[in-house]
């Protein structure tokens, strides 16, 4: 019953300890380390949690993270841990079995840009700090897309490291822990063209001083509903305003470049290496690319749940030729992974019932996401002269998508911070079929090429005259 649940905050611990293994370390002496930004359900089940695993381990307690909200709608996140102590529940679901859970407890402080931004920075500015992470979605890194420039992630991050240069202190490390190849170097990208905004001279000295490694990361993360917060309750009698769950499976390859310093990371199962690449190539183009690949098909089918339309045997045997005859031929050596076994356990990821994904957040932000997890792919076939028909298609199954009505007349809400301009090519296409494409910064180049363009436009007029099963297994 309800009554039987025990809040979770600094002070019940011990009583939560008696049901789900909490934090071993003195908590109160736990100091950060690393300032993250963009506190999400992604962070808190992975980075948060290979900190908490390291501090279980008995690792440092200056390897705390101080979380910081950058976006007003964060004020959300904030309540949240603030009315628990910076606690939550970590649940992971089996495909196979009872779920697990555990209290996680590495984020030492949490602060709202929005409310103080001159705490965020001086907090940045502080020599203990070494390591800024980042989760801020592929869009986050475009400063185009950003209304307030000066004001965001990148401002907040150029101001404090020209505090500490001025002060005289090491910079510290910046580390992307977003879905983008060569992330590091994206993010080198974005944050040098903020600081040539406030300062030429800092943009100079960030690009000659600061370090930012490449990494890989990876773990299905879905958004926290309510019946989530309900399960962890009734199973586990823990009362969490908001729990994070996830899949079983993690992985987190680290380039070694921390000039400032960083946690034994090595000791949590972190794979740290001296190159992330081949890493970064398997995981964005197999993993997050075959998420577009079922997404927009799914939904034209009428799924909402990722694992029901990966358990469809025809999305299943898409999804497989996608991956083995149009994507892995892409991919160099990756040490110590095969990458045929590695494609089937992602399909069997993605059929996990106990995680129910959803189909529309596998849809959403699809001009960041297709640009960085599928056309690379297609350019490097097309280069060597690979196949693309099942990769165009998918280009295709997102232009479809974008009309905003799935194959059995049901509204699509199409979320992306292009939706607009994108909708509006899309309903033009019956007319048009190249409409969609007109976009020459999202498709560079490939409306030029000829053996792309005519396997797009088949998958287009099947998926208009005959739908979108049709046009899979006519792929097939």
């Amino acid at each position: 019953m309800r009554t039987a649940w025990i809040p979770l905050r600094a002070d019940t611990l011990p009583h939560v300890g008696q049901r789900i293994p909490v934090p071993t370390y003195d908590r109160s002496r736990l100091r950060s380390g690393v300032v993250h930004l963009g506190v999400g359900g992604f962070h808190r089940a992975h980075e948060a949690m290979y900190h908490d695993r390291l501090l279980n381990g008995g690792g440092g307690l200056d390897w705390g993270i101080c979380g910081v909200g950058v976006l007003p709608r964060d004020q959300l996140m904030r309540d949240a841990l603030a009315a628990q102590d910076r606690l939550y529940t970590l649940m992971v679901k089996h495909g196979d079995g009872p779920q697990a859970a555990r209290v996680i407890g590495s984020i030492a402080e949490y602060l709202f840009a929005p409310d103080d931004r001159e705490a965020v920075i001086e907090r940045m500015a502080d020599a203990a700090i070494r390591i800024v992470s980042l989760t801020i979605t592929e869009g986050g890194y475009d400063l185009a897309s950003d209304p307030e420039p000066r004001a965001g992630t990148w401002a907040l991050t150029a101001e404090a490291l020209r505090r500490r240069r001025a002060r005289g202190l090491q910079p510290f490390t910046i580390m992307s822990c977003d879905n983008l190849q060569a992330n590091g170097e994206v993010a080198r990208t974005a944050l040098t063209g903020m600081a040539e905004l406030a300062e030429p001279g800092l943009a100079e000295w960030i690009a000659d001083e600061v370090s930012f490694p490449n990494t890989m990361v990876d773990r299905i993360t879905p958004i926290t509903t309510d019946e989530d917060r309900a399960a962890l309750g009734e199973r586990f009698g823990v009362d969490d305003r908001w729990p994070v769950v996830c899949e079983p499976f993690a992985q987190w390859v680290v380039e070694d470049d921390f000039p400032a310093g960083r946690p034994s990371y090595e000791d949590a199962g972190v794979q740290v290496v001296a190159d992330v690449l081949p890493y970064e190539l398997m995981k964005v183009r197999l993993l997050n690319g075959s998420h577009q690949a079922l997404g927009y098909f799914a939904s034209l089918c009428g799924y909402e749940l990722v694992h029901e339309a990966a358990q469809d045997k025809l999305i299943r045997r898409f999804l497989r030729g996608y991956m083995h005859e149009e994507v892995a031929p892409t991919l160099p050596p990756v040490a110590g992974v095969d990458l045929d076994l590695y494609q089937g356990e992602l399909i069997e990821r993605f059929s996990n019932p106990a995680v129910r994904d959803t189909v529309a957040r596998l849809c959403e932000a699809s001009s960041d996401r297709i640009p960085a997890f599928v056309l690379p792919a297609i350019r490097d076939q097309l280069a060597s002269g690979g196949e693309v028909r099942r990769s165009a298609a998918v280009v295709a199954s997102w232009a479809r998508y974008a009309e905003g009505v799935d194959d059995q007349g049901r509204a699509i809400q199409v979320v992306d911070r292009r939706a607009e301009a994108l909708t509006g090519r899309a309903r033009r296409q019956r007319d048009d079929p190249d409409a969609f494409l007109e976009d020459r910064e999202l498709f560079d180049g490939l409306p030029d090429d000829q053996r792309f363009m005519q396997a797009y436009r088949e998958a287009l007029a099947s998926l208009h005259e005959d739908g979108a099963r049709a046009t899979i297994a006519a792929l097939l």
